[in-house]
């Protein structure tokens, strides 16, 4: 049997918190990654 790799899907609002981690609160890709819980 073949199994298909699904994807996580994210939220807008989700995608939006996670950037501005980055970009208004200086966090690294890989720590802002890591604090809402996924990889870089």
């Amino acid at each position: 049997m073949i199994t298909k790799d699904t994807r996580r899907q994210f939220k807008p609002e989700f995608k939006k918190d996670a950037v501005a981690l980055v970009s208004e609160q200086g966090y690294s890709i890989s720590k802002a990654a890591e604090a809402v819980g996924t990889t870089a």
